[in-house]
């Protein structure tokens, strides 16, 4: 079905750069890259796969169904992405607030064209019917130097960043929210908010450059579907799946990094013992082991890593790892559909928690805490989770990025919306240069 080649390139640094930017050429495209983050659980350090031979566009009623058909009927390497609002055909949901973006609810692509870059060798893969364009293809990327197609960021000098939610009207809804966790409705709901900007154009190759210049986090991802894009610095891990080994990595706890080297030792360290943003993370890893433990072998949801502070460019993360182990009964797809929205964007109990989040937020949310990633061959898959991201809709020329914080009874609306601007710091400072 597609023919490999393995080629090592003389400097896979500027291999990538020119890879990503050959891409640009193409309608359906997903590059993810680790950054070189060395993550026990890593496959590859970047992937990109181009040019779709097969598609699945469809909205969240019986997307999964759809998703599963589609995976066990192309038995090859599928990439793609799940909207937030497919919680509305699991539960009984609904999202009907303000959506700018438009982005299809799941969409999925067999790539005619595969490129696998692990250490310092290129796994290509492409489909039968071009493999007679593989040699041709690497000359192209490799002469790519100075491209005339890409503007230098003169597009974004203009954009002005508009608040979805001002502070005092967020600050009465953490208040609300707050209540419903007095009452017992909730014990943590993650609430998130919407920059945007209207009547703006951003160059979305250059602009994922500097974000992930400024993050390099270990799930960044550019995405093109047509005139859609995703351009995201995610630090975080959705779920994996190795054989019959499935890894969960929620994120829930950030503090601010600092120059001072001293203090930003401090600055780990109290977030370690920060007793507000264990307990948050806590409740989120007990949410995953529930939901893992839908599809799970008895007796194996384990938590291999609880509350481990990691440090990226912009800020500290407190992470956690759980895992377990399936049968071969069960089907890739429902591993996600049981398991999805994630936690860490969810809150507990999960399904009261996205009742609240929905009255409360102004914006639909769409692709943002969503998630992007890939099914290989044999139904592995991992994916991650939509935060720290860049969309961008060309045709309707509208920029949107979202942040949240996790809200519990111990939560302050003062620390909550500095913590979203901390969040937000990095596509900022791209978008507004």
């Amino acid at each position: 079905m597609r023919t490999t080649k393995i080629y090592s390139p003389k400097d896979t640094t500027s291999f990538k750069k020119n890879l990503l930017l050959w891409a640009q050429q193409f309608d359906d495209v997903v590059w993810l890259d680790s950054n070189n983050h060395k993550d026990k659980y890593n496959s590859y350090d970047a992937v990109l796969a181009v040019d779709a031979f097969t598609s699945l566009n469809t909205d969240y009623s019986e997307a999964f169904n759809r998703l599963n058909e589609y995976q066990q009927s192309t038995k090859d390497w599928i990439f793609g992405y799940l909207t937030y609002d497919l919680k509305n055909g699991i539960e009984d949901l609904k999202s009907e607030n303000l959506d700018r973006l438009h982005f299809p609810e799941l969409y999925f692509f067999q790539p005619k064209k595969i490129f696998l870059i692990k250490d310092y060798q290129v796994e290509i893969q492409y489909l039968k019917m071009v493999d007679d364009e593989i040699d041709v293809d690497l000359d192209t990327i490799n002469s790519v130097v100075n491209p005339k197609q890409i503007e230098k960021s003169r597009i974004n000098s203009e954009i002005k960043i508009k608040l979805r939610i001002h502070k005092d009207e967020y600050f009465n809804k953490v208040n609300q929210m707050l209540a419903h966790i007095g009452r017992g409705d909730i014990y943590e709901a993650n609430f998130c908010q919407e920059f945007y900007a209207e009547e703006s154009q951003i160059n979305p190759f250059e602009t994922f450059k500097k974000l992930n210049e400024i993050s390099q986090p270990p799930f960044a991802t550019f995405l093109k579907v047509e005139d859609k894009f995703l351009l995201s610095a995610s630090p975080e891990r959705y779920i994996k799946k190795i054989e019959n080994k499935v890894i969960s990595q929620p994120i829930k706890g950030t503090a601010r990094r600092s120059k001072n080297k001293t203090e930003d030792l401090q600055l780990a360290e109290d977030l370690s013992k920060d007793q507000k943003e264990r307990s948050e993370n806590i409740m989120i890893v007990d949410l995953v082991r529930n939901d893992l433990s839908q599809t799970a072998q008895k007796g194996t949801v384990k938590v291999e890593e609880l509350c481990k502070v990691y440090s990226f460019l912009q800020v500290h993360q407190m992470i956690s790892t759980v895992t377990s182990k399936v049968s071969e009964e069960i089907k890739p797809t429902e591993i996600l559909e049981t398991t999805f929205p994630m936690g860490s964007m969810t809150g507990a109990p999960k399904i009261s928690a996205m009742q609240i989040i929905e009255n409360l937020e102004e914006t639909k949310r769409g692709l943002y805490s969503g998630s992007v990633g890939y099914f290989t061959p044999n139904g592995d898959f991992d994916f991650n989770v939509i935060i720290r991201s860049i969309l961008y809709n060309a045709s309707e020329n509208y920029i949107s990025y979202s942040v949240g914080s996790a809200i519990t009874a111990k939560s302050d609306p003062l620390k909550e919306y500095e913590e979203c601007l901390i969040k937000a710091k990095a596509m900022r400072e791209v978008l507004e240069n």
